[in-house]
Order: C-alpha cells, then sequence, then structure tokens
C-alpha cells in the first residue's frame, strides 16, 4: 500500500526506508535537474513541444538535419554547462560512497550526477551522455568543444577520424536503438537491489521506466520523489510528492555543506 506523504512525515519515512536497506539503487530522471536549472524537454511548454526532434534516421539522411542537430546540441550543452549539481545528485554519490547503494540508473544526459561526486563506474545512463560526442560506428569519443570549432570553420557535420562513420552527440536519439549493455545492467541492479529509490521520473517514457516495476516484482521495496503523481504510486511502497531538494535536505541535512 503506498504512502502518500509530504513534509517531515514523508522524510522520516524516507529515512526508515533508507536505513533498513543496504542495496539501493536510484533511478532518476528530469525531474532532479529541473531543481538545478535544467528545463525538462518532454513535458508540456518544453522544446520537445515547440520544436520537431531531429531523429536519429534524419541525422543519418540529411547534412542539413546533421548541421541543426549539432547547433542545437551546443546551445543544450550551455545551458548543462552553467548548470550545478543540488542535493539529490549529492544525496546518490553519498550512499554509494558509504556502500549503500549499488548504483544510479538515470534517464537524465546532463552529467551532474558525475559532478556531483557520483563515480561514473556506478552510473548507468539510458538515454546517454549530451555532454560530449562520439562516432555512431565506431565509438571513438569526440569533445563538443573541438567539434563546435570544427564545424565554424568546415561548415559541414563531422566524420570520425578512425573510420570515416558519423560523429554525434552521444545522446540515444529519437528512433536509435537503446544500448543493449546499459539496459542490461540496469535491469541486473534492479532485479538484485532491496530498494528501488525513484527520483524525479514521471516513468512514462519507455522501455526504461520498466526498470522500477522489476524491482518491484524481484522483492524490492519502492519508494518513488516526484513533483507530481505518477501511474506507479499505488504500486510503490512509499510515494511522495513535491520539491526532492526539501525532501532530500530533511533526510540528509549533513550534506547541505557539499553544495556550492
Amino acid at each position: 500500500m503506498a504512502a502518500f506523504e509530504s513534509g517531515n512525515g514523508g522524510a522520516d519515512e524516507l529515512r526508515r526506508l533508507l536505513d533498513d536497506s543496504q542495496r539501493i539503487v536510484a533511478f532518476t530522471g528530469a525531474g532532479i535537474s529541473t531543481e538545478s536549472g535544467i528545463p525538462d524537454f518532454r513535458s508540456p511548454g518544453g522544446i520537445w513541444s515547440r520544436m520537431e526532434p531531429i531523429t536519429f534516421q534524419k541525422f543519418v539522411v540529411s547534412e542539413e538535419a546533421r548541421l541543426e542537430d549539432w547547433r542545437r546540441r551546443f546551445e543544450m550543452n550551455r545551458v548543462y554547462g552553467e548548470a550545478q549539481p543540488n542535493i539529490a545528485h549529492v544525496a546518490l554519490a553519498h550512499l554509494v560512497a558509504e556502500g549503500r547503494s549499488a548504483g544510479v540508473v538515470t534517464q537524465n544526459i546532463d552529467g551532474l550526477h558525475v559532478r556531483g561526486g557520483l563515480a561514473a563506474e556506478s552510473l548507468v545512463e539510458l538515454h546517454g551522455n549530451a555532454t560530449y560526442a562520439h562516432c555512431i560506428s565506431c565509438r571513438r569519443r569526440y569533445e563538443l568543444d573541438a567539434m563546435e570549432a570544427q564545424i565554424e570553420a568546415e561548415k559541414r557535420a563531422p566524420r570520425c577520424e578512425e573510420c570515416g562513420g558519423f560523429v554525434k552527440s552521444a545522446i540515444v536519439s529519437f528512433g536509435e536503438a537503446m544500448p543493449e549493455a546499459e539496459m542490461r545492467r540496469a535491469l541486473d541492479l534492479a532485479e538484485s537491489c532491496d530498494l528501488m529509490l525513484v527520483l524525479g521520473s514521471s516513468l512514462q517514457v519507455q522501455p526504461a521506466a520498466g526498470i522500477p516495476v522489476v524491482a518491484r516484482r524481484a522483492g524490492a521495496r519502492l519508494a518513488i520523489l516526484n513533483r507530481e503523481s505518477t501511474h506507479l504510486d499505488g504500486f510503490a511502497n512509499l510515494a511522495l510528492q513535491g520539491e526532492i531538494g526539501a525532501i532530500l535536505a530533511g533526510v540528509f541535512p549533513q550534506l547541505a555543506g557539499e553544495l556550492h
């Protein structure tokens, strides 16, 4: 039976769940990064409701689409660069460092988890990472600053120096297959955790949104913190609605000093 609480009571119940758990896995969505100033691109009024997404298929066949995609990525990366990790990012890194969390599975592409202190090997990025680029064929990594300078100089979308493939921001674009290794790792974490902690996800984007269900059916408890209700609230042991940062500040008051 889910509990719907807010304020200190909700924080106290969440603290009890965390204290009783030894293999916590967090599942995070855009809601934790909006509190760092990053817009939720998918919500009504967000960029994807005002601008047609460039699909993976369009990127591959059209130079015009590739250049427009790069323009958007550079603009988005500047937003990400100005944002700072908040208490949610720091708290999850803290749980991993303590050995109480097996890792974090995220739908986010902003890089804030690692900047918040989480070891990269403890993070599963289901939708990729927008803070660097890679070749879509051989996966060679490229830095965005170098790609922006190259496009400005050559007036064309970059190709891989290694294999000649298209270079693209290292995110999973619309129409692109989900990364198999990351999905498998996320499912393994879900199947072996004793608490799945969902932070800031509407749990609507599939197949990623099925991961908390896998955890619950494998016997884990499920806690959901989100600004609005989700369709899985009735499936959870605890569902809290409100500002994630405010709730977690009540659970981890000692971490406030780590934020700059």
